[in-house]
């Protein structure tokens, strides 16, 4: 966001959230209700335009909502610490000993090789390896991890005397895309993945006191992932660039060299390991398996259990374990925050009867085709992405599509869903996700590059999810 559009939602928020405070009262639109609409155009307006850093705007509800009567204090800040926070945390901290320990480097590397290593299969190695990390760890972290890698293989492209003249530029500009595109596309396989994802998670436990657990979410966001991957390897090797030689001289080589670099697996690698790999067995067996013998146990329970594991198991260096609480200061405390203000507004709405106010507002739109609507609500979230926290936009909607779902009688989960997978395809900007603006500053992409290249991924993402959640989530989750 520019300056002025700073400028203009730090002054814009307060005015309507004063304007509505103070003169908006509709019939059936009660004094909770009001002070929860006035709060959340504040915020939203804030969340849009960037007026202060998100995690900031974030904390607003705490202040607003108990001072205008529209929630209490105690049920507000309940919200920032809901088990999908904790579960969160346990994500991030096995990402960080993944990272502190470079398991990733040695994963990577290690899938890149077995893929192959001419210029399509070395890409097609990269958006595999890049795209299975970020479905347990958080994207941009995956893009900051995998860009060293993919920098050095472009280098070994160019010091090549047999390398035909600027093929280096291009497939360097193909690998860059290859790396933000399956960042975003791998965090959508799990519940953990990216951040909206367990917005939703939060919003339905929230709202209808339903759990969406692990394995539920794994078997129709994996597929959907896969689909994309394959889709955006064919695209941006096929069509997107045109590459003049199919070989890769030396590439085998380098790879080979950053592997011995590595050395043998380590005790610690091999720890890490055991422990995540026994992690995403039990978030994926929790549901069907683990809750026979163990009723209460839950993803965010498996998630402490592995955290507290990593803090227990000693490394090869004296006296220290695995992981120690200093490493924790690299958890993201602004996603967090972030995800405890999308969980005070959704609770705000339904508590407050602002959702069923909204909804009696958009009877207008009971008779339109549903699949009108979801195709409209993913191209719309899709695109506004593109400007806007993904995170921050399924805070602000997926309560409204709350309201929605019954007035034009569908399945809620149909609607935040779609609103859901659609805040992670955002491929055209820069600024629309974290694994972009890390390749763009790469300087192999022009802003030119990734719109041209970035808007049909957009597209052919909008109609893939429509199809998807139209005619298959209701067969996979078994929607009624």
């Amino acid at each position: 966001m520019n300056i002025s559009s700073k400028k203009i939602g730090l002054f814009l928020g307060p005015i309507l959230f004063i304007v509505i405070k103070l003169f908006f009262h509709p019939e059936g639109l009660s004094m909770p209700a009001n002070a929860i609409l006035a709060s959340t155009l504040w915020i939203a307006i804030w969340w849009i335009t960037e007026a202060t850093s998100i995690s900031v705007t974030a904390l607003l509800p705490i202040v607003l909502f108990p001072l205008t009567g529209g929630m209490t204090l105690s049920s507000t800040t309940a919200s920032y610490g809901h088990k999908y926070i904790f579960l969160f945390i346990g994500g991030f901290i096995l990402a960080i000993a993944i990272e502190k320990w470079n398991l990733h480097k040695r994963i990577a590397l290690t899938i890149i090789k077995i893929v192959g290593t001419n210029v399509n299969r070395i890409i097609l190695g990269f958006m595999i390896a890049t795209a299975f990390l970020s479905m347990w760890i958080s994207n941009t972290a995956t893009a900051v991890m995998i860009l060293p890698v993919g920098m050095a293989i472009i280098a070994q492209l160019k010091d090549n005397p047999k390398t035909k003249e600027d093929e280096n530029l291009t497939f360097g500009k193909a690998l860059m895309l290859a790396i933000a595109y399956s960042a975003s596309i791998g965090g959508m396989a799990t519940l953990i993945g990216t951040p909206p994802n367990l917005v939703l998670a939060g919003v339905v436990e929230k709202t209808y006191h339903t759990e969406i657990t692990f394995y539920q979410w794994f078997i129709f966001g994996l597929p959907i992932s896969i689909i994309l991957l394959f889709i955006c390897w064919t695209y941006l090797t096929r069509y997107a660039f045109k590459f003049k030689q199919k070989s890769f001289p030396g590439g085998k080589n380098e790879i080979e060299k950053q592997l011995n670099e590595l050395g043998k697996m380590t005790y610690e690698e091999k720890a890490i390991l055991t422990v995540f790999s026994f992690t995403a067995l039990a978030w994926i067996c929790r549901s069907f398996l683990l809750s026979k013998w163990f009723p209460a146990i839950d993803d965010t329970i498996i998630a402490m259990i592995a955290s507290v594991i990593l803090f227990l198991i000693p490394s090869r260096k004296k006296y220290q374990p695995l992981i120690s609480w200093e490493d924790t200061v690299k958890l993201p405390w602004g996603i967090l925050l972030l995800f405890g203000g999308g969980m005070a507004l959704a609770l705000g709405f339904e508590s407050s009867g602002l959702a069923n106010w909204i909804g009696s507002q958009l009877t207008s739109l009971n008779g339109i085709s549903i699949f009108i609507i979801v195709f409209i609500l993913i191209a719309s979230v899709n695109f506004l992405t593109e400007i806007t926290s993904n995170m921050a936009t399924t805070a602000m909607l997926l309560p409204i599509l709350v309201s929605l779902a019954p007035v034009i009688n569908v399945h809620p989960y149909i609607l935040l869903v779609s609103a859901t997978v659609a805040a992670s395809c955002a491929f055209m900007l820069p600024v629309a996700t974290p694994p972009n603006a890390v390749v763009f500053g790469s300087g192999y992409l022009k802003i030119e590059d990734m719109v041209k290249k970035g808007v049909w991924m957009n597209l052919a993402s909008i109609i893939i999810l429509t199809l998807i959640v139209y005619y298959v989530l209701p067969l996979v989750w078994n929607l009624t």
